[in-house]
């Protein structure tokens, strides 16, 4: 039987369409594909490396609260409803995913590693993984930027003799208390850390590289396509993508209110250098740290698509929609314009538009 299993990973297996990731985006995507006819196995598969459903939520720390998250935007066809704002965000959103791919029947496979998308056979995409390989006629690529945290390199950073940990490894306020923190980057994630953190560290220091931007008022309509305009316009010229939170600026909650009021949001210039003690500046100053927190975001996962040669000369893919202008059987969703939660959304329908068309078949119908 074993014989049998390992000979049936080992063959090619051919579908129309393989999403990869089950996020926001891939749940998107897989969602309009089963609606407009395509059944699940037979005609498209969803990979994920994720070992549960959730996308990058399930990572989320717990301290994060579900009232705590910021534009959290519901799937296509089913709404979250009622759910408890003092609940993990990890838990909350992670059990809606699994309810929303067994409501829909998507048959994600996980967890499933992408190791490489190559030319296949008969102008044919070839997607080798972890528990075989699949022949695909395009491909939506959907596997976000959590895999990929983004470590700036500072002189003297292997030197520095306390602890050094992302974002994607933070896990709470708990483990800080009665040391001497410092936290470098001036997003959302960043701001969350602090205003955990300083009740109970001994000290902390916010560094960013450019002075924190906040936002009044509501984040409408108009303002999220202005956003989106600026990142868009950054892949059409082949450039890395922005995050669309970095155009946004921070929302003046009454939690960023208190911080700014009690000194906590009290943002200093980037450091010059790490030293085994802390950090340090060109004017002589210094700060003496037992914790450097790298709230510096993430680049988007993409180097199993290394072998299309989709990049161009200024680092990124660029993209028409969500269509990689080098290859017309490529979609990015979750990537760019739409590495947001309502954008991830859009990017879905978009991609299985244009996939339709590559494959002839009648575009998405309007929800």
């Amino acid at each position: 039987m074993a014989c049998e299993d390992d000979a049936a990973e080992r063959r090619v297996r051919e579908v129309d369409v393989v999403v990869i990731g089950a996020g926001q985006a891939g749940l998107s995507a897989a969602y309009h594909l089963r609606r407009t006819g395509y059944e699940p196995e037979r005609d498209f598969v969803v990979l994920d490396h994720a070992p549960h459903p959730g996308g990058a939520w399930q990572f989320r720390w717990p301290s994060l609260t579900y009232g705590k998250v910021h534009g959290m935007h519901a799937l296509p066809g089913r709404e979250l409803t009622g759910a408890d704002p003092t609940r993990p965000s990890a838990e909350v959103v992670g059990e809606y995913f699994a309810a929303y791919e067994r409501e829909f029947g998507l048959a994600v496979r996980r967890p499933v590693d992408v190791r490489a998308v190559r030319e296949g056979e008969a102008g044919l995409l070839r997607v080798e993984t972890s528990v075989g390989v699949w022949s695909a006629r395009a491909l939506i690529n959907a596997t976000g930027t959590w895999d990929r945290p983004f470590w700036p390199r500072y002189p003297g950073q292997e030197d520095f003799l306390g602890r050094q940990l992302h974002t994607a490894g933070y896990r709470g306020p708990a483990e800080f208390a009665g040391l001497r923190v410092v936290v470098v980057g001036g997003g959302a994630s960043g701001t969350q850390h602090l205003l955990e953190i300083a009740p109970l560290a001994a000290t902390t220091t916010w560094v960013t590289r450019r002075p924190p931007v906040y936002r009044e008022g509501p984040f409408d309509e108009e303002r999220g396509r202005a956003a989106v305009a600026l990142v868009e316009e950054r892949v059409r010229q082949g450039l890395p993508p922005s995050s669309v939170v970095s155009v946004t600026g921070l929302p003046l909650t009454d939690g960023i209110r208190q911080g700014l009021a009690d000194g906590t949001l009290d943002r200093q210039p980037m450091f010059d250098r790490i030293t085994p003690e802390g950090v340090t500046w060109e004017d002589g100053r210094r700060v003496t740290a037992d914790v450097i927190l790298w709230a510096t975001g993430f680049r988007p996962a993409i180097d199993h698509l290394s072998p299309l040669r989709l990049r161009e000369a200024g680092g990124g893919i660029r993209i028409e929609g969500t269509r990689a202008v080098r290859d017309p059987r490529v979609q990015l969703v979750g990537y760019g314009p739409s590495a947001s939660t309502v954008g991830a959304n859009r990017a879905g329908r978009s991609a299985v538009n244009d996939v339709r068309r590559l494959l002839r078949r009648a575009p998405v119908p309007a929800v």
